[in-house]
């Protein structure tokens, strides 16, 4: 960006304001205080209190994989109203403050309606994620865009420093206290993105409700999953997208859990190793800010591609290294250094997914493809947690091997994932692409 209030778009396009700019990238921040607060530590963790520490994973495991379910199947409908309606931000300030809703009274009654609020969170969580990805091109150009997600993916994981901090200001005993807070920092950092996101509109907006639209966009993305020749590369970096974010997303999802079991392993308390777990965590957040800002100038540089596969074999590193830790009961300072790895590749995933999927998405129709995108994503969510409680009940329930054992063989069939991605994205080009746009009418 230059030194002027404004970032100029080629011409043909908009004015894009530097609050704009850092409007959307708070928003990356926001989001991110509700995904690693409730997510990925505090809810897991509220989980194992309640159920105990050998059925925690498999309970987690089915309530992620029906809240993925959920936001599978809308998915695409979700981003085909987008694309009909004449703003998208309506979508994602609604969808964000039921998230807030259902969060801030997560832990506050019975075991089966707190599941059923984090599902609910979750599911309108995931949804303006989908919806906040789409607006990317409304504060960005083809040329900066990697930076500008770098920028928002680097700032976004200062949010995991909030919530994590927040367990250390306030304690683990007291869930529901926790949940409060994040549901109230995740709406104070989104209302900027609210206000100064100014987009440029639908130039010919449809009915957004009704079966007619259901039936014609449903039509529509079975037409463009069939016509893959149409978009080249598209239907290949989906599936690609289903086995990398299957892994890593799971792996997220268990960290906290994963770290609290070694941490016992080692000889600490349960306490002793939530705290352990916070300071883990933090360590891999400091190391994924780095990355989201090293990977965005990365990606401008050598393309989402090139960046990708740099980052598919850094995980390659990084669970094998997990594994080994829980497998051979490798000291808990072990999990630190792996962290550090995992935070940079998890910052490099983000820099580059983006931008990669834009390169392979025709304008008109990026909340459509922004929903298939989000979608694939949604069906690797359902499929990694029920992997990983089938593996755990497997080797923890049924052959009795300790916890972190268990879940470091469940690393190693995760692992297999990341091969897979690996392999079927290497004939995937991320070659700029020339699109015909429908005459409006």
């Amino acid at each position: 960006m230059n030194g002027s209030s404004m970032t100029r778009v080629p011409p043909g396009g908009i004015s894009i304001r530097k609050r704009a700019v850092a409007a959307w990238v708070l928003y990356d921040l926001a989001n991110t205080i509700f995904s690693m607060g409730v997510v990925s530590l505090f809810f897991p963790l509220w989980v194992r209190e309640t159920v105990g520490a050998e059925r925690a994973d498999v309970v987690w495991g089915v309530i992620l994989a029906v809240s993925y379910a959920i936001i599978f199947v809308v998915s695409p409908l979700l981003g085909a109203m987008t694309d009909r309606a004449r703003r998208r931000m309506p979508f994602l300030i609604i969808s964000t403050l039921l998230c807030v809703a259902f969060t801030v009274f997560l832990a506050r009654s019975g075991f089966v309606l707190s599941a059923i609020l984090f599902v609910l969170a979750n599911v309108t969580y995931q949804a303006g994620l989908q919806f906040y990805d789409a607006l990317l091109p409304e504060v960005s150009t083809p040329q900066n865009r990697g930076r500008i997600g770098g920028i928002g993916i680097g700032i976004g994981y200062i949010g995991s420093f909030l919530a994590v901090g927040m367990g250390f200001l306030l304690g683990t005993e007291d869930k529901a206290q926790l949940f409060l807070f994040i549901g109230v920092l995740f709406l104070v950092f989104a209302l900027p993105c609210f206000l100064f996101v100014r987009e440029r509109g639908n130039p010919n907006p449809r009915p957004v409700f009704g079966l007619k639209m259901i039936r014609e966009s449903t039509a529509e993305t079975i037409r463009a999953l069939r016509s893959g020749n149409e978009y080249p590369g598209l239907l290949r970096f989906l599936v690609g997208r289903v086995f990398y974010t299957d892994a890593v997303n799971t792996v997220i999802a268990i960290m906290g859990l994963y770290t609290v079991n070694i941490a016992v392993a080692s000889g600490l308390e349960a306490v002793e190793g939530e705290r352990a777990a916070q300071v883990i965590l933090l360590f891999a957040i400091v190391f994924a800010i780095i990355g989201g800002f090293v990977w965005g100038v990365v990606v401008d540089r050598i393309g989402p591609k090139r960046s990708l596969d740099l980052v598919l074999y850094t995980w390659i590193a990084v669970f094998l290294a997990a594994a080994a830790i829980g497998i051979f009961a490798l000291p808990l300072w072990a999990l630190g250094l792996v962290a550090a790895s995992a935070g940079i590749a998890l910052g490099g995933m983000w820099a580059a997914d983006r931008p990669y999927m834009l390169r392979l998405t025709p304008p008109h129709r990026i909340g459509e493809f922004y929903g298939l995108y989000g979608m694939v994503g949604r069906f690797s969510a359902i499929t990694g947690p029920i992997t990983w409680a089938v593996v755990l009940w497997i080797t923890i329930e049924w052959l009795r091997m300790a916890p972190h054992v268990g879940q470091g063989i469940g690393i190693l069939m995760l692992l297999l994932e990341i091969l897979i991605a690996f392999w079927i994205l290497r004939r995937v080009s991320d070659a700029r692409r020339e699109w015909k746009v429908p005459a409006s009418g």
